[in-house]
């Protein structure tokens, strides 16, 4: 059971990477166009600084499974 729910924790954590990949593009591209508004630029700080999180706390998992 707890694999199971590893593993769905994992597949949720690679879904909402890709969708705040998806929108960190997509804002950088609007960016260009215009200027964002202050809730696409609140919402594009957010995505880089949750991408960040994701990567270093999964990192740091990896880490102690090793140790």
């Amino acid at each position: 059971m707890a694999g199971l729910l590893e593993n769905i924790s994992q597949l949720s954590g690679a879904i909402l990477l890709i969708c705040a990949v998806y929108y960190y593009f997509h804002f950088k591209k609007i960016k260009k166009e215009r200027k964002l508004t202050a809730m696409e630029r609140t919402v594009y700080v957010l995505t880089q600084i949750a991408i960040f999180l994701w990567m270093g706390s999964n990192l740091i998992l990896f880490l102690d499974r090793i140790y």
